[in-house]
């Protein structure tokens, strides 16, 4: 999990992750200080779950980790992730400094990739409307039939 702060939803994610927050290979990257101890688990699978306004809203599939070193000199973790923003059914987390890693048991359930023509609750109605079993998604794909 890793906090997304200063961002208001999704949207404002995807958006600072497709400018600023864009690698020179053109995925999205997110650098931080501590490298994972827990690299190869990570790498089979992982993703980061993002939590926008002390709720988790979305995840992103971690692709690969690369070493680089800050205008200070000091060599970082650069997380580098698939572009495709999955939506996860929306669940509350207290503050939290850093990142934490998140049991796959505990993991949100996906709704499904985010589209940024979708309109889009705010964090906290989304909350409360899954506390309620109310859960704001795409709608099922039928089968044309």
């Amino acid at each position: 999990m890793k906090l997304s702060v200063g961002t208001e939803d999704v949207a404002d994610l995807a958006a600072w992750q497709s400018g600023r927050g864009r690698g020179p290979d053109g995925l999205p990257r997110h650098v931080t200080r501590m490298w994972p101890k827990r690299e190869a688990e990570l790498l089979d699978g992982g993703s980061i779950f993002w939590t926008i306004k002390g709720v988790i809203l979305c995840r992103q599939r971690l692709l690969r980790l690369e070493e680089v070193v800050g205008s200070d000199g000091i060599p970082r973790c650069a997380l580098i992730l698939d572009p495709q923003l999955v939506r996860v059914t929306p669940t509350p987390r207290r503050p939290f400094q850093g990142w934490r890693y998140l049991p796959h048991a505990e993991a949100p359930r996906d709704l499904g990739e985010w589209d940024e023509a979708e309109d889009e609750l705010p964090p906290k109605l989304s909350m409360a409307l899954a506390e309620f079993g109310v859960v704001w998604g795409p709608a099922p794909k039928r089968s044309a039939s």
